[in-house]
């Protein structure tokens, strides 16, 4: 009973403050409706520059080309190479190519290095596609056959919706009752530590399974996306996150002092466990240490895990190895922070 009056009390925090009900409502709606057009990887509108000195029909057909592509914006034509390393040179253009004896140079600016790069790689694509045509290769996508970059995205943005909801929330408010000088008269109370801890975590996890549902409502309402795997598969990996999230951030709320102290912290942590998961970037390509690091990192296994539910369609039996360890983690950390918790009675 008394763990319920606890819950009661937090609830009736949350609803009180002015803030935190608006940010519980906003903050996924800008999380799935905005940062899955802004947070990809594909390249588009670059500026393309053509120095066409031979004036043939091949080459003019490989301008028209280059126009109507939906990755390029025509730069126009320029007389001498020289004319178009000026827009280069000004940031008007990203790539030129010049066509001259029926061979074709691609000079790209590489001060934004992926730009550079895939741009020059899709103009190549277009430069020797009329050679290839003949050729038996064939393409089979699996898996993602529409190559959304929208469905790879929107899966891992949920982790940082756990992230915000069950680590940082939980933190403040725990950090924010010992600058107030509140938990101090929790602390002398018969109240043990699991109900006091549990009091803290309950209300923050409900309220991440409530965010997690609206996050999916409107994958599927806005963008048609929807798991390929069982939804339950979802929450249970939702849910094991947030015990990672919520025990990491009671044990920083322990060793902290000020909301302050507590919220660098938070802060240094999370974002290098946000960018060493492979939310952004593949985690092959890191180095060698870096890449070491997935194993102990549970948004990782998260973001591995719930991917292969949306998009490959896997079950429990895909995704145990990453179901284990989030689990593994998630009970190391939740002792540590009971663990570390002091009453003074």
């Amino acid at each position: 009973m008394t763990l319920k009056y606890l819950i009661q009390k937090e609830f009736l925090q949350i609803r009180r403050n002015a803030f935190l009900p608006r940010l519980i409502v906003m903050f996924p709606i800008v999380i799935m409706c905005v940062m899955p057009w802004v947070m990809q990887m594909e390249v588009k509108n670059i500026v393309v520059d053509v120095v066409d000195i031979d004036h043939t029909v091949e080459s003019q057909r490989l301008v028209q080309q280059i126009a109507a592509s939906n990755y390029f914006i025509f730069g126009g034509q320029k007389s001498t190479y020289a004319e178009a390393m000026k827009d280069i040179e000004k940031g008007r253009a990203d790539v030129i190519l010049e066509i001259r004896d029926g061979k074709y140079l691609i000079a790209a600016n590489a001060v934004n290095g992926t730009k550079g790069s895939m741009g020059s790689a899709y103009l190549s694509q277009i430069v020797s596609a009329p050679f290839s045509a003949s050729s038996a290769t064939s393409v089979l996508t699996l898996y993602n056959k529409q190559q959304n970059y929208k469905l790879f995205m929107i899966p891992a943005l949920f982790a940082i919706v756990m992230m915000l909801m069950t680590g940082f929330l939980p933190t403040l408010n725990i950090v924010g009752e010992k600058e107030s000088g509140t938990i101090e008269q929790i602390n002398v109370t018969p109240v043990s530590k699991w109900s006091f801890i549990l009091a803290k975590l309950i209300p923050y996890w409900l309220i991440a399974l409530f965010v997690i549902t609206v996050c999916l409502l409107l994958a599927w309402l806005v963008y048609g996306i929807t798991p390929a795997g069982p939804l339950w598969l979802v929450y249970v990996l939702a849910m094991l996150l947030a015990l990672f999230f919520s025990s990491f951030g009671l044990i920083v709320s322990n060793y902290s002092d000020t909301m302050q102290q507590a919220m660098f912290v938070m802060w240094f942590f999370v974002v290098s466990i946000m960018l060493l998961s492979g939310l952004f970037t593949p985690t092959r390509s890191m180095p060698q240490w870096a890449y070491l690091t997935t194993y102990i990192n549970p948004m990782h296994y998260f973001i591995d895990a719930i991917r292969t539910v949306f998009i490959r369609s896997g079950g429990l039996h895909e995704t145990a190895h990453q179901v284990l360890a989030l689990a593994g983690i998630g009970t190391l950390m939740g002792c540590w922070a009971v663990q570390s918790y002091k009453k003074n009675n």
